[in-house]
């Protein structure tokens, strides 16, 4: 075959790919036999909710309007069990937009810098797509002429295509990203439904306390401002006549930003709500599967039907080749410029936790969480007057155990740790191997401790000038003290 006819069996490939609404399979640009399938493609759309947990109206949270996610639930399959792999978003994005573990690509450490080209053989879930022709596009759910967020720990040639799948061309089927960040830190108030705080359920290990009662209201508020902002993306598919062609995966990223929450492994940090509506699939379906969202990409292409690669770490867990999940595992290291390695197993009843710094506290010093988190200050005060539950107090203490053991069935808030119970020896050493197992098999690179310069740069270059700044316009030293701080938030969120 000379160059005249591989550039013609090239550009028919292209064709049948992108014009016709066809995949190609075992399409061999050198070989002698093109063997193509056509069938007609989907449509892939991500609608990614950032530091939202399953709060929900759909999910059983009363006080949270939420009918367009609900809806949404109504006509897909809506899973109880999902689970990021990170607690934080750029360790979580980038491994939910490759299929693999960042601990595996060296893309755990939040805030990475200077980031480097993707590690580990990995390449980004789009450019699976556009290789079958999808076009790529990734927005804002405030504008769609804004890119929305990537936030990865690692350099980027060409993420995506563009912002809006209406600039594709005609027939070309596409994967996109709508991106919502009303549940993230400052929460959006909701004027329309205002929630009253007296009304909020509040976790155990949170003190009664009208602060911490207008916060968790202003996060549920901030819930509702974004359920109407997905309907409107969903009502745009409709308009456009592609919803009857579209797969729609709704997902958080990571959990709630709340203590013990965000950047933690407790469930509130890595419980996620997961809803996929598929056209002619399951309607009103609830599933108990455990999915991690290392799943969300090999699920994807799947139902697009692409062939995922057979190196992707992520499985199926839906339609033909659905492969079931005893456990997952998630992973938190450097967030910010606090440094740390933690890592849990979580299954139907158990979830383990390992603590590599026990000698660090929970609350290590991060300028982002003092900058954003009101009850974290509030809890600071209330346990230096001796005026927290024990419980509660135990976050506070000034180291940590090593491993964290929590019978969920009994104790869903993970607050009485079992690891040193006699009657929970045999399930703690089988959650350890279960945990040996997987760093031994993924390759966890957390267990080479970062370069500490890094972090220093991080804190030094980065948070540390924007602490600073932010302070100054809130009227107060950056060195602030927890009670004077504790007044300056309740006049703020209490008066208001």
């Amino acid at each position: 075959m000379d160059e005249g006819d591989g550039m013609n069996r090239r550009r028919f490939i292209a064709t049948l790919a992108a014009g016709t609404g066809g995949v190609v399979y075992g399409a061999n640009l050198d070989a002698r036999l093109l063997v193509a399938s056509v069938r007609p493609r989907l449509n892939v759309l991500w609608l990614i909710a950032e530091d939202l947990s399953p709060d929900l109206g759909c999910y059983g949270e009363d006080l949270v309007h939420t009918p367009n996610i609900d809806r949404l639930a109504t006509e897909g399959v809506r899973f109880t069990n999902a689970f990021a792999t990170a607690p934080v978003c750029s360790a979580s994005r980038s491994a939910f937009m490759t299929g693999m573990y960042q601990t595996s690509i060296g893309a755990h450490q939040h805030r990475t810098t200077p980031k480097e080209p993707i590690q580990g053989g990995a390449r980004l879930l789009t450019d699976y797509f556009r290789d079958a022709g999808y076009f790529t596009c990734n927005a804002s759910g405030d504008d769609w002429g804004k890119p929305g967020k990537t936030d990865l720990n690692f350099t980027l040639d060409r993420p995506f295509d563009g912002v809006d799948w209406r600039q594709r061309s005609p027939g070309q089927p596409f994967f996109a990203q709508v991106n919502f960040n009303e549940a993230h830190r400052g929460f959006a108030r909701d004027p329309e439904r205002p929630i009253d705080p007296d009304a909020v359920t509040l976790p155990p290990f949170y003190p009664d306390h009208p602060l911490a009662r207008r916060d968790w209201a202003d996060y549920l508020e901030s819930v509702q401002v974004l359920d109407r902002k997905v309907g409107g993306v969903l009502k745009r598919l409709e308009d456009d006549g592609l919803a009857d062609t579209t797969v729609v995966f709704f997902f958080g990223d990571h959990g709630r930003a709340h203590v013990r929450g965000k950047q933690f492994l407790y469930d509130g940090g890595i419980h996620v709500p997961l809803i996929v509506r598929k056209p002619g699939g399951e309607s009103g379906t609830v599933s108990d599967a455990f999915v991690s969202a290392i799943d969300f990409g090999p699920t994807s292409l799947s139902m697009a039907g692409i062939e995922p690669p057979p190196g992707l770490q992520g499985q199926l867990f839906l339609g033909r080749g659905a492969e079931t999940r005893d456990y997952v595992i998630a992973a938190r290291d450097r967030c910010d410029e606090t440094y740390d390695r933690i890592r849990c197993v979580r299954d139907r009843r158990f979830k383990y936790i390992r603590n590599y710094f026990p000698n660090q506290p929970y609350t290590q010093s991060n300028l982002y969480k003092i900058r954003q988190y009101p009850v974290l200050t509030l809890m600071q005060v209330l346990h230096a007057r001796g005026e927290l539950t024990r419980e509660q107090a135990r976050f506070l203490a000034p180291s940590r155990p090593a491993e964290e053991l929590y019978d969920l069935g009994s104790d869903p808030q993970e607050m009485h740790n079992l690891a040193e119970s006699p009657g929970h020896t045999s399930v703690l050493e089988g959650m350890r191997q279960r945990l040996a197992s997987w760093i031994a098999i993924t390759g966890d690179r957390g267990e080479t401790p970062e370069d500490p310069r890094v972090a220093a740069r991080v804190y030094l270059d980065r948070h540390l000038p924007s602490h600073r700044r932010v302070m100054s316009q809130r009227g107060l030293p950056p060195d602030v003290s927890p009670v004077d701080y504790l007044k300056w938030w309740e006049a703020r969120l209490l008066d208001r």
